[in-house]
């Protein structure tokens, strides 16, 4: 077993990896930049380097910086989460020379998988369905002609990375060029890699993903799928699993055809194959493989009770996965809301800002992964992601109600939240049948606004906290000490 792990990584994700180190008894060591030298998961850590500055490139994308701070610190393995570097094949390699285990898959495997116009190059040639599209055109002339050929809508989208990242939605000719600038110049700043594919935009399609697990003695299986087409922006906000919409045959077919995408590279440890899913023609497509763990990772765990983390580690240190596929099943329904530090009503922009408070909900089959506490600061140098927010029930009806109820039951102030949101969608009759696609937010959620309170409830509210004393209004409470307290006394006058 490896005994000390470098977290390339920051936020919730470097803390979930830190608390599984914990549980095998390995010790961490965080990385961090300027902004988050307060951050949870620097103090979460056994130990913590300074990389940089708060730009990403100079901290967390910094290749050179990580593995210097993995030499000082002795480390003998690299995590690398999601995001970042962590579906660099350069960076892989690096670290393999630098006689550190990677945990994840090859640098070759990366290489072949993670580069989204190459992968279907290879899933052509064995035989996966893909979507139409081109890759390898560098031109505006080609990008048209290709349009052209396809049929709009189109998608222009990163070739590199993932996360809905470096990607753009065209929908006439007119709009070709601003979206591969646009898209050409989010690749570069995210992944360092500007190449760019096209292919058709399926519009009224369901995004089904299929997490896939391997060790390096030759074993690989499926642990079943994830519904992920509840989206903003291309980024996923709800994930669940199993999805409301396959049949226990599709599910095993999917999951033979993702399997045999990943041993086409000989790929092993945690990853994920994303396809298109048409529920009127019952076809998928193969869309792409993440060569990562996912960020919605915690679903599959709820219904397979495996902690991939842990397994992640194990395989990177060499250990057989014991499990064939006729071990494995999917057990209850299991959702999970991403929570972000967004506005809903302004286009899903970024809120900063202190946390005030940040209280998660807590109760059986409720999990929280968050990398947040009450007063950090929210910065506008990473991704707004607070929270992944998880629920597993014995059912789907079930399970939505005791999300509805944890996302009422999380207190986050400082920040404008997407929480009231979620809970929108989850209330709608569309996400109860199972039938929101791709664009379902964009196309029939996006005039959504936040509900407005009665004047009776504001006036209940307002009288709960008062009592009357000879005709005068008093606080119910006072407590000089709570800096939320509305009754709080400064000087002669009230806040």
């Amino acid at each position: 077993m490896l005994t000390k792990i470098l977290i390339a990584n920051r936020g919730e994700i470097a803390i979930r990896i830190m608390r599984a180190c914990r549980e095998l008894g390995i010790k961490t060591i965080a990385v961090y930049s300027e902004a988050d030298h307060n951050a949870q998961h620097v103090q979460f850590a056994d130990e913590a380097v300074l990389l940089g500055g708060a730009a990403p490139k100079e901290s967390y994308l910094n290749v050179e910086a990580l593995l210097r701070a993995a030499r000082d610190s002795q480390a003998d393995a690299i995590h690398p989460g999601y995001g970042f570097l962590s579906e660099n094949a350069s960076f892989a390699a690096a670290v393999e020379s630098a006689n550190l285990t990677f945990i994840g898959p090859s640098a070759d495997s990366i290489r072949a998988m993670g580069d989204k116009a190459e992968s279907k190059i290879l899933m052509k040639k064995a035989g996966v369905p893909t979507v139409p599209g081109y890759e390898g055109l560098e031109t505006y002339e080609e990008f048209l002609k290709a349009a052209n050929e396809i049929g709009y809508p189109v998608l222009v989208k990163a070739a590199a990375g993932g996360g809905g990242k470096g990607m753009r939605v065209v929908n006439a000719e007119s709009e070709l060029k601003e979206a591969i600038e646009l898209a050409r110049s989010e690749a570069r700043n995210a992944f360092g890699d500007e190449r760019l594919l096209i292919e058709k935009y399926l519009a009224e399609a369901h995004h089904i993903e299929i997490q896939v697990f391997g060790d390096k003695h030759g074993n690989l299986v499926h642990l079943f799928e994830r519904e992920c087409s509840v989206q903003r922006r291309h980024q996923k906000i709800i994930e669940e699993s199993p999805s409301p919409l396959l049949t226990p045959e599709l599910r095993a077919k999917m999951g033979e055809a993702a399997v045999n995408a990943a041993k086409t590279v000989g790929y092993y440890n945690a990853g994920t194959v994303e396809f298109i899913f048409d529920p009127k023609t019952q076809q998928y497509y193969f869309l792409e493989m993440n060569t990562r763990l996912q960020v919605e990772h915690p679903v599959t765990e709820l219904v397979t009770g495996l902690d991939l983390v842990h397994w992640q580690i194990r395989i990177a240190a060499g250990q057989k996965f014991p499990f064939s596929q006729s071990d494995l099943h999917q057990h209850g329904h299991a959702i999970e809301c991403r929570v972000y530090a967004e506005d809903p009503t302004t286009g899903f922009l970024p809120s900063t800002g202190k946390l005030l408070q940040f209280i998660q909900p807590q109760g059986p089959g409720i999990r929280v992964d968050s990398g947040f506490a009450a007063g950090d600061e929210v910065t506008h140098f990473y991704d707004p992601l607070l929270a992944k927010l998880i629920v597993h029930a014995g059912n789907r009806e079930d399970a939505i109600q005791r999300m509805q109820n944890a996302l009422n039951d999380f207190i986050v102030h400082g920040v404008v939240t997407n929480m009231d949101y979620m809970h929108a969608v989850l209330e709608t009759d569309d996400f109860k049948q199972g039938k929101v696609t791709t664009r379902w937010v964009e196309t029939k959620f996006g005039e959504w606004s936040i509900p407005q309170p009665e004047l009776n409830a504001l006036i209940a509210a307002a009288l709960a906290d008062v009592v009357f004393i000879g005709g005068k209004a008093q606080p119910a409470v006072s407590n000089e000490t709570d800096p939320f307290n509305p009754w709080k006394q400064t000087g002669n006058y009230r806040n």
